[in-house]
């Protein structure tokens, strides 16, 4: 996979987005130059994964200001725009963060706000380059007494790469490291239902780079990890609380649960503006519930009874006690073990 590949990128006079429901079948480019196409976008799944939000969000701050100078908006509509950005999607705690970052210059010009969102979104292929050494490092430590010298085979969940990030990716970013050493046998991509964020997504970016890995039902996942074929699981996250209570792609619980069991490492992979430490407990994070057609419909055809309802919550919260490592830029943190985020990422 090009090093340069951009789910996010400012052309000057708005984004271009590489429009992910699209993906595997066509690469599409999404030209952006209005806050409520980018408010769709970003509801829409055009663009997701939290870094890659919260970087079309500070970008977004840049968008509305030239949307306002075009249209003649007050501040109080300019305000209310990037508000509307901010708010597009709740779980995702970068979204807020970077909007807010690069509102507080606002004031201070257009050049201003795009010198902050660009730094956003460099500083977070920084990061992500330091989580994929940082968590390659770990988990051949990890590992060592399981496998051996042996490549790893590892499970991931939903979609965590470039396209979920600015750059290079954070799950995925790890995997991506541990090829490059030689350290991969497999990946087993979760399919990741309703809108097969792994199948479309994590497959493709796999294939890009000649990765060998396993499509796999969600419902498949414990009884992989079970059976012995799984050596650890790595995910990404939208929120992290400061007891290391995990948001993550629904389904992704399960994946930890059956670590555990296991005795296997579930270790999350996120940035530290993913973690929200005003969040003590993850009973505090808000739970984006999707469309019922998501679940009830396939491809425009319904395929549940007519009197069938559909819930949807688009993710699940992974207790602190079964998160084996939080990997961010910093280095890592061992949860399960009592190495909380509140305590060492304040």
């Amino acid at each position: 996979m090009p090093q340069e590949l951009r789910a996010v990128d400012w052309t000057g006079n708005g984004l271009a987005l590489i429009d992910q429901t699209a993906l595997p079948h066509r690469t599409e480019i999404l030209q952006v130059r209005d806050v409520d196409d980018l408010v769709d976008a970003i509801q829409r799944l055009v663009v997701r994964g939290a870094p890659a939000i919260g970087a079309a969000g500070a970008y977004g701050v840049a968008l509305a200001l030239q949307q306002g100078e075009r249209e003649g908006w007050d501040r109080e509509q300019l305000l209310a725009a990037v508000s509307r950005i901010r708010e597009a999607r709740p779980t995702a705690v970068n979204l807020a963060v970077c909007v807010d970052r690069v509102r507080q210059r606002l004031d201070e010009g257009l050049g201003a706000v795009l010198e902050e969102a660009a730094a956003v979104q460099r500083e977070d292929v920084e990061a992500n380059r330091a989580m994929g050494a940082y968590g390659a490092d770990w988990l051949l430590k990890r590992t060592a007494d399981r496998a051996g010298d042996r490549p790893l085979r590892i499970l991931t969940h939903c979609n965590t790469g470039a396209l979920a990030t600015a750059g290079w990716g954070t799950a995925l970013g790890v995997i991506r490291e541990l090829h490059q050493r030689g350290r991969i046998e497999a990946v087993y991509a979760d399919e990741t239902r309703p809108l097969l964020q792994g199948a479309r997504l994590t497959a493709w970016e796999l294939a890009q780079e000649g990765i060998p890995h396993y499509v796999q039902a969600d419902g498949a996942a414990a009884g992989t990890i079970l059976r012995g074929e799984v050596d650890a699981a790595i995910v990404g996250a939208d929120r992290i609380a400061a007891n290391g209570d995990t948001a993550n792609k629904v389904g992704t619980v399960g994946v930890a649960l059956a670590c555990a069991d296991a005795g296997i490492p579930f270790v999350v992979a996120a940035p530290t503006t993913t973690v929200d430490l005003s969040t003590e407990r993850g009973e505090a994070i808000h739970i984006e519930l999707r469309g019922e057609d998501e679940i009830l419909q396939w491809a425009g055809v319904r395929t549940a009874p007519a009197e069938s309802r559909g819930h949807n919550p688009a993710f699940d919260v992974t207790p602190g006690r079964l998160v084996t490592a939080l990997v961010t830029e910093r280095g890592v943190l061992e949860v399960a073990a009592g190495e909380l985020p509140g305590q060492h990422l304040a």
